[in-house]
């Protein structure tokens, strides 16, 4: 017997012997116990495979060539006779189940043909039809599995409507026809540059190369230049070359304003050459949406789908409006996004980028940075106004300039919006555009001056300010009346003197001419729309933070944090999280993926109930997670609202707790318009600051840097455009040198964002090439891994065996090998990514299909932690398997958790699991192929009042004995679970 087995057996032994208090016995086996410790630890020692297990993995020669003794193999002539052994057993002396011993069990409970199993799978599915289980369900899945379908779709039609039609001008040209002759293209593929190599280096050194110093003196080399052909010998003259015979995106203009006495720098661009860059862009040719839809869910028609811009309300309600005066329209719903951003670290130089998108352009084009849907408008000015000693009228008169440059910048809109313009695509078509001023998003500041409303206030509503806080649900909050206040700002011509009254009564800032007054179809109250980055993450999950770390108190919260389970969709905050000062977003989004795991079971002072905490919390992440969705129906729309209702519903928690008074807070309010904006613009994804966020880096940073820090926006602007120009000459010469060139052409919807299913992936070799099945149970926890082995070959070769059979056949099973190929680490393709540090041994738990689980919902699906990740030798498949017989090429060794239940728990919906275990106290494993696993898993553990002092993160899934499945580690789990 191995030393192993027999100090299990020992271990097993003294167990029952101190429950039969025998002390005689207990004190023989102690010391026997001791001996093989020791001599267990000996045989433990160090070896030639004996290493720290390092997840980020390496690599080494090719698996196909690896020979027999590298894995333990033993001789062929042995190896035949077991084969032989193998063919001849039979299964004649069958004995009933009941008859046998009791057997460990190793694996989870199979469906076997046999009566008894067909009798247990009639009664689960009896207890499933339950009213409860049926609930859950419908309210956990069901919503979900008409998302992924392709809509029913009523394209705009009214009358004899010619909406979206094209137009037959020759004054309006593809792109890249106007291209070629803009560069007086003769048959170069890389004019104006005289060549590949010329080009090559020229657009190394704009993107990616040093300082244009560095680049000079490299070109100065003696000889460079002349061996590589060079037209340009310094900077100078490549950037020459560049401004004088690129075309690009229009070129940013310097304009002075005046507001009051102080006179302020703008730079921007022409709004109308910048919407014809975006809308005859060859690349978004193919994508482009020109009509507005209503999309549903069903052939009836019952239930609205919105996704899109071009499937919400706003643009279909619109259209209609546009075609009574000026029919064959074409809508060019404009987005205009700004924030605030640093440009260096310290001295406090800041920027205040202004970027413009189009709604036709689908959102996940627009999302994407390198598909450059978004333009850089504008730089605003940031100035202070120091001059003005009065911080109320220094508040007016930043407003009044404020809405001064975004006047001169939109002006254009105002004609063209009405009268339209005629535009080419990329692909030559050519549509009367009318470019309408849809949305604007920002961060609370930016609403408020956008809207000329009061801090503190609803910029879109009419609540007050003491009752936003409030929660009716039979009284939705009214958009302010926009007719009433045109009147109030057109009074200023009449009575000067009662103006400021008037905007006074009206609750709103004095702004005599804000930039929206005269544009056409705009609604500005309604066109502020919500954003995920600041009213959420930057908004409500920071309140909720701060009122929970009041509520349990800093220690206790980053003692949680710091034995929370490693994840790679998890951040791990290794000093907690209230220690953290200047938290940005992204921060704030991995902090709510851990949050409901922090609370679940803890006390709350004097004695008070935490279950009202619990659901608020639930609540609110619900409200985010499903606030994220790239699809939405008036379905999954309900549940949103039905999360931000079960809010309000135990909100007053933090009220007994003594940490809020009200909940008069704009952005917490703001929520409340949700449902409506989706329904208006569709998902908010077509209009989240994270994008614009991402561009700071690109269109502001990056640009800043590259200055000596004088006169520094100017220069920003002509970085800018030499960067914008080579991207567009690189798109220019990609398309030329296709033979033909690719013609663009539409193409077929494809449901946005709703990728469920992930690419499972393993490098090519093995990170560890053979690993002694002694190592895998010592290093790599897998205990039981040589009788699951045998198990799984016993079941692959005769999957029907009863348990009776299975145990019996087990003796005859043996292991040509003594060692096997381990991976570190399963890759799925829309995972994010892991530091690749190097760290301590990690056994992750992972979603297991059992063959029946679907895209959406838990059923089918089991937990398992995933211990070792191999690959049997090949030649060794023929001797332990039946001919036929399809073996996986790669398998993992798993441990097993309780089977989820049919519903979550109360309170948190989340779903209970325990490490399932034998009767005498082991874990239930088995082997399954790699294919099964559907993703990672993360585990809250029960930390019960206080999160024990033992507990790591290393350790706490060996220590903790209950568990809670986070359903918030990333948008795919919760979709998954909820």
């Amino acid at each position: 017997m191995e030393y192993n087995n027999l100090l299990s057996l020992c271990h097993m032994q003294l167990v029952t012997t101190i429950k039969d208090t025998d002390l005689q016995r207990y004190r023989h086996l102690f010391l026997l116990l001791g001996m093989l410790q020791e001599v267990v630890s000996y045989e433990s020692l160090p070896d030639s495979d004996a290493f720290d297990i390092d997840p980020t993995g390496d690599f080494f020669g090719d698996y196909d060539n690896y020979s027999l003794e590298e894995f333990g193999l033993e001789s062929t002539k042995e190896m035949d006779d077991i084969r032989t052994h193998k063919d001849n057993e039979t299964d004649s002396d069958e004995e009933d189940i009941d008859s046998q011993p009791e057997q460990t069990q190793l694996e989870p409970e199979r469906v076997s043909p046999n009566r008894e199993a067909s009798e247990q799978i009639g009664q689960d599915e009896s207890c499933t039809m339950d009213t409860e289980s049926e609930g859950a369900f419908r309210m956990r899945g069901g919503a979900e599995a008409e998302l992924g379908n392709k809509p029913h779709i009523i394209r705009f039609n009214k009358g004899n409507s010619a909406a979206g039609r094209t137009y037959p001008n020759t004054n309006c040209i593809d792109a890249n026809t106007l291209y070629t002759a803009q560069i007086n293209d003769t048959g170069n593929s890389y004019s104006p540059f005289r060549s590949k190599i010329e080009w090559e280096i020229a657009l190394w050194a704009k993107m990616r190369g040093p300082s244009s110093t560095a680049f000079t003196e490299l070109i100065n080399i003696e000889g460079v230049a002349e061996r590589l052909g060079l037209s340009f010998k310094n900077s100078l003259e490549l950037n020459k070359l560049i401004d004088q015979s690129l075309p690009g995106r229009p070129h940013f203009e310097h304009h002075e304003i005046l507001v009051g006495n102080e006179v302020c720098d703008v730079y921007f661009r022409d709004i109308t050459a910048c919407i014809k860059a975006l809308f005859g862009d060859p690349s978004f040719a193919p994508y482009l949406m020109i009509l507005p839809e209503k999309h549903y869910t069903d052939e009836r028609r019952t239930k609205r789908m919105y996704h899109d811009m071009n499937t919400g309300r706003w643009w279909w309600l619109t259209q209609e409006e546009l075609e009574k005066d000026k029919p064959g329209a074409t809508i060019l719903p404009v987005i205009i996004s700004t924030d605030k951003t640093q440009l260096t670290t310290f001295k406090n130089k800041t920027a205040y980028p202004l970027y413009l998108t189009l709604g036709n352009i689908p959102k996940e084009i627009r999302r994407k940075p390198s598909n450059r849907a978004y333009i850089l408008l504008a730089y605003l000015p940031t100035t202070k106004l120091e001059n003005v000693p009065n911080k109320s009228a220094r508040r007016r008169q930043l407003a009044n300039l404020y809405h001064a440059c975004l006047g001169r910048i939109l002006e254009p809109l105002r004609a063209a919006g009405v009268s339209g313009i005629h535009m080419a695509t990329g692909n030559g078509s050519v549509h009367r555009n009318h470019p309408i001023l849809a949305c604007f998003s920002g961060d609370y500041p930016e609403q408020v001056l956008v809207t000329c409303t009061k801090t503190g206030e609803c910029p879109t509503c009419d609540a007050p300010r003491d009752e936003l806080g409030m929660y009716d649900l039979d009284q939705n909050p009214k958009l302010r009346d926009l007719g009433e206040i045109l009147k109030v700002l057109d009074s200023f011509d009449n009575d000067p003197g009662g103006f400021l009254q008037a905007c006074s009564e009206a609750g709103i800032k004095p702004v005599v001419e804000p930039f929206w007054k005269e544009l056409p179809y705009v609604h500005i109250y309604r066109s502020i729309t919500p954003d995920i980055l600041h009213q959420l993450y930057q908004g409500i999950i920071k309140h909720l933070i701060a009122w929970i770390t009041q509520a349990l108190g800093a220690l206790e919260i980053d003692a949680r944090c710091r034995r929370m389970p490693p994840n790679h969709n998890i951040r791990h905050f290794t000093k907690g999280i209230t220690c953290l000062s200047r938290v940005t977003g992204q921060e704030h989004d991995q902090m709510s993926r851990i949050l409901m795991g922090l609370i679940l079971d803890a006390p709350l002072p004097n004695g008070l109930s935490n279950v009202r905490l619990v659901r608020s919390v639930r609540a609110l992440l619900d409200f985010l997670y499903l606030a994220k969705y790239p699809i939405h129906t008036d379905e999954t729309l309900q549940f949103l609202e039905d999360s931000l209702q079960r809010f309000h519903a135990n909100k007053e928690i933090f009220v007994d707790l003594g940490i809020r008074k009200a909940f008069d807070i704009p952005k917490l309010h703001f929520a409340r318009h949700y449902v409506e904006y989706i329904k208006l613009y569709g998902t908010l994804d077509n209009f989240n600051t994270e994008h614009t966020e991402r561009l700071h880096i690109d269109l502001a940073k990056d640009a800043y840097a590259a200055t000596n820090r004088k006169d520094e926006f100017r220069q920003m602007t002509v970085w800018l455009e030499r960067k914008e120009k080579m991207i567009r000459h690189q798109q220019y010469v990609k398309w030329k040198l296709e033979d033909p060139p690719i013609t663009t052409s539409c193409l077929e919807w494809t449901p946005p964002g709703l990728d469920l299913n992930r690419t499972l992936k393993l490098t090519k070799h093995p990170t560890a090439r053979s690993i002694s099945i002694d190592n895998l149970v010592s290093r790599y926890g897998a205990t039981h891994f040589r009788t699951a082995l045998e198990r799984f070959v016993a079941l692959t070769n005769e999957p029907n065996l009863t348990r009776a059979q299975l145990e019996r056949k087990l003796w005859g099973i043996r292991i040509p090998f003594t060692k096997l190929p381990v991976w570190h680490r399963i890759k799925f393709t829309r995972q994010d990514p892991s530091s690749g540090e190097v760290l301590p041994a990690r056994f992750d738990p992972a979603l297991i299909n059992d063959g029946t689980g679907k895209d959406v919902g838990l059923e089918g699906y089991h937990i398992g932690r995933i211990h070792v990740v191999f690959s049997l030798p090949r030649q060794s498949l023929p001797i332990m398997f039946t001919s036929g017989r399809e073996v996986p090429e790669h398998l993992a060794y798993v441990e097993w958790y309780t089977p989820l239940p049919n519903s979550p728990e109360p309170g948190h919906l989340l779903y209970k699991v325990s490490p399932k275990r034998d009767r005498d106290g082991t874990h239930v494993c088995s082997i399954i192929p790699v294919a099964n696993i559907r993703r990672s898993v993360h585990l809250y553990p029960k930390f019960g009042v206080f999160a024990p002092q033992e507990w790591t993160l290393n350790n706490v899934l060996d220590l903790c004995h209950t568990f809670f499945v986070n359903d918030f580690t990333d948008l795919n789990m919760y979709r998954i679970a909820c």
